[in-house]
């Protein structure tokens, strides 16, 4: 599996990256606008992600603006709704209006932080991704 991180903050940056490499080759970028950087390389080079944990406050470009981004490139290139990208919301904002933000811009799940491992894992089940 091919996963981006988009993390700014060192410490979970550094737990998320290798918690995540467990399970695949993980790329980590430290804000939104690195992470749609990457996404459009990996879909130019035909290797797309399986998987990008986006956080939501980040510098640059944050969260929302990176999940847009993502989802703009894949309708560009004809890429089918469920043919896309799946992308974990990883933050501490866990109030209703950033949750509904993140699911209509075409979130997949919306995990809170603190990262709890083994419901992250469960995710990534259901997800059909380990």
């Amino acid at each position: 599996m091919r996963i981006l991180l988009a993390e700014d903050d060192f410490l979970t940056r550094k737990f998320m990256a290798n918690f995540l490499s467990k399970y695949g080759e993980c790329d980590v970028t430290v804000d939104g606008m690195e992470a749609v950087d990457a996404f459009m390389m990996a879909v130019e080079e035909g290797e797309p992600y399986d998987l990008v944990c986006l956080d939501v406050m980040m510098p640059v470009m944050d969260g929302y603006q990176a999940l847009a981004g993502i989802r703009n490139i894949e309708k560009e290139r004809g890429i089918a709704e469920e043919d896309g990208v799946k992308i974990i919301m990883a933050t501490a904002l866990n109030d209703e209006k950033n949750v509904k933000m993140a699911f209509d811009l075409g979130c997949t799940i919306y995990s809170g932080k603190p990262i709890d491992e083994e419901r992250f894992e469960h995710a990534l089940e259901k997800l059909g991704l380990i």
